[in-house]
């Protein structure tokens, strides 16, 4: 197993300091601020540990601070409601004797029901695009440093962008989409157990995604042109699915304004079965280029 998965499935290990009380740790990396993927992750494992045999169905979240990865995040449960189909539960992380990030999310049991689903995107298969290394061979003279830093680092989610231009510097003369597609897959194999899976999508579900209200601009979240940090999350869980096979997540940025933008993504299995949604405004205040 890569090192990277490894510790992921570490860090999503929580120690349980009381009954509803929990505290989790950040990869030490060099990063200035926590993954936001990471803070929902933990957060949604801390609240999953307080309930009994029901699923999470989704989750809403704000991020109010960033975190710091130097010292431990310690997330609080409150127990909202446990109802005969459903149950509720409100998580909230804290450092430094501050709220840096809250958590509402829905849990219910298993239920059969009317059924149907969007398709997905007539997109090629990741055995048919370039892996990262492939990436970095091709582009690697042309990508900003940010970009190149990224990539030149392991990392526990494998992805295949669908476009790969998008990495090279953007040509005045092309306007883009406010779109991308990336199948994106856990970089080693997974522990069995389906909230491992829930918790690992919930992380990857923050990467990228962002990023896509910048496509039109010719900026990326890497160029230092755009001071970029994520607002709110929300996250609906539809099948089952397994997050170390690939998983076609199709994104689109319908709005931006106001120093703002809105996305949304779905996320495919290989086999074509929509296995989670997902929305996230963030900010995007365009800033002078770093020297």
């Amino acid at each position: 197993m890569p090192n990277a998965i490894a510790e992921l499935i570490a860090i999503l290990d929580l120690e349980r300091i009381e009954s509803n009380i929990f505290r989790g740790r950040s990869p030490q990396v060099g990063w200035q601020r926590v993954f936001g993927g990471l803070v929902i992750s933990q957060a949604l494992v801390a609240a999953s540990r307080t309930v009994e045999g029901r699923n999470p169905h989704s989750l809403h979240c704000y991020f109010l601070l960033a975190g710091d990865p130097s010292v431990p995040i310690v997330y609080e449960v409150e127990r909202v409601r446990d109802g005969r189909s459903f149950a509720t539960r409100r998580c909230t992380a804290l450092q430094h004797g501050r709220t840096i990030f809250v958590l509402s999310v829905s849990y219910q049991i298993d239920e059969e029901g009317l059924e149907h689903s969007l398709p997905m995107p007539d997109v090629p298969p990741p055995e048919e695009l370039a892996s990262v290394e492939e990436i970095k061979k091709a582009f690697g003279d042309q990508m900003p440093d940010g970009v190149r830093r990224y990539f030149d680092r392991e990392r526990p989610i494998e992805f295949r962008p669908v476009d790969v231009s998008r990495y090279a510097p953007p040509s005045s003369s092309r306007l883009r989409r406010p779109s991308q597609q990336i199948w994106m897959r856990a970089s080693g194999r997974l522990p069995d157990d389906a909230p491992i899976h829930r918790a690992v999508l919930a992380y990857l579900s923050d990467m990228t995604l962002l990023d896509t209200a910048l496509v039109s601009h010719g900026r990326s979240v890497f160029d230092g042109t755009t001071q970029v940090a994520s607002l709110d999350h929300a996250l609906w869980f539809h099948r089952s699915f397994r997050a170390d096979e690939w998983m076609l997540y199709d994104q689109e940025s319908p709005n931006a304004n106001g120093a703002r933008g809105l996305c949304r993504g779905s996320l495919f299995s290989r086999d074509g079965r929509l296995i989670a949604s997902v929305m996230q405004e963030g900010l995007i205040r365009p800033q002078a280029a770093k020297s």
